[in-house]
């Protein structure tokens, strides 16, 4: 290993060799007062979600195979227990799986074009090449793993992978021949959840799913995931999956939080706050124009992307330290390979209020300089 690889980039006063990748939330100068740096459900915490995770029984073991949670789970999806596979959080499935690809034989990792950083993450930690925004990666020679994720992350939009899985569902020699068992398809439901344009995404037959409710019911803090396995998967291969996974992947507040899940008054609690969001959407959208921002068109979700002025383009970062000290966060879009753009979580009006003020005083500088 190089001496670059083992330092890795300072920031925030961290040590060498310590520095995450780039995400979202709170960072070392402490919680935003306006934070649309995450994907979060603005509308949470959901009050039913939140009251489970608090009395949530904190001395003891969970069941290690989590019996009660699998068939729960199970039958909110109408899929056999058997195929549900836990998890920690999102990150500890996508580095899991990523495992059980690299022992399978490694090969390419396809990716969408713009993603969430911790698939090309696993893939490096594994010596795995990447390829991006090539929906029939999965075809070359040595292809492994193939990540999807709809509505998509930075830009909301729908996934071009998912219609050619769905085509490749259609292939008679699939069930023949085992083909789809030599390429693990994984789609990301993070936000299927936070879909604002009441459709649901259609999950193709042959792809695995992963489920991280805690944005959608504004607890990102609690760390909890669950995967749901192919109908024609070979158990053996689920067996590999969870032979890499350590024992209680999730403690009592993560089985908490997906107990609460599948319960009618969360669900009714989330469809409630869709409308809510669907309205604060169009606001902050017709902020971003008053703002010169384009936003970048079609997001399905709670979020999107836009691109800032021509003025404040050119020294984003400055801009964006401006507003993060006066407590609003936004996320650079460069880290998905967006430079000059942001990513923006949907918050409340007086959120809004905030970043447009904050904005104001920060490109002020530049545009008097110009």
């Amino acid at each position: 290993m190089s001496a670059a690889a083992f330092s890795g980039a300072k920031s925030g006063g961290q040590a060498p060799g310590l520095c995450a990748a780039p995400h979202g939330g709170p960072d070392a100068e402490g919680v935003p007062l306006h934070d649309f740096s995450t994907n979060s459900n603005a509308c949470g915490p959901c009050p039913q979600a939140l009251h489970a995770v608090q009395v949530a029984d904190a001395t003891r073991y969970p069941d290690p195979a989590y019996t009660d949670l699998r068939a729960a789970l199970g039958a909110f999806h109408g899929v056999a227990a058997h195929r549900i596979v836990m998890a920690g959080s999102a990150s500890e499935f996508i580095h899991r799986i990523t495992a059980l690809a690299a022992r399978r034989g490694g090969g390419t990792v396809a990716l969408p074009a713009h993603s969430y950083g911790d698939y090309e993450h696993a893939a490096q930690a594994w010596g795995l090449p990447v390829a991006r925004g090539i929906p029939g990666a999965e075809e070359r020679p040595l292809a492994r793993l193939h990540w999807a994720c709809e509505p998509s992350s930075p830009l909301g939009l729908p996934d071009p992978a998912l219609q050619h899985w769905r085509a490749q569902d259609d292939r008679p020699h699939a069930a023949t021949t085992g083909r789809d068992e030599e390429v693990l398809r994984v789609l990301d439901c993070a936000y299927v959840p936070l879909r604002l344009d009441g459709f649901r995404t259609e999950v193709p037959h042959t792809a695995w799913q992963l489920w991280t409710p805690n944005k959608a019911l504004g607890l990102t803090g609690i760390r909890a995931a669950y995967a749901i396995a192919p109908a024609q998967v070979s158990m053996d291969l689920v067996h590999a999956l969870q032979s890499l996974a350590p024992s209680w992947p999730l403690g009592a507040h993560g089985v908490a939080l997906l107990t609460a899940w599948v319960q009618p008054p969360v669900q009714q609690w989330l469809q409630a706050s869709l409308l809510t969001l669907r309205g604060w959407k169009i606001m902050q959208q017709a902020l971003c124009q008053a703002l010169g921002w384009y936003e970048v068109p079609g997001s399905l979700a709670n979020y999107f992307v836009a691109r800032v002025s021509p003025v404040a383009a050119p020294a984003l970062a400055s801009a964006l330290q401006a507003v993060r000290a006066q407590g609003i966060k936004l996320r650079d879009g460069a880290s998905f390979g967006l430079p000059g753009h942001v990513r923006l979580g949907v918050l409340a009006p007086a959120s809004q209020q905030a970043l447009q003020q904050a904005w104001q005083r920060a490109i002020q500088p530049m545009e008097q300089r110009t």
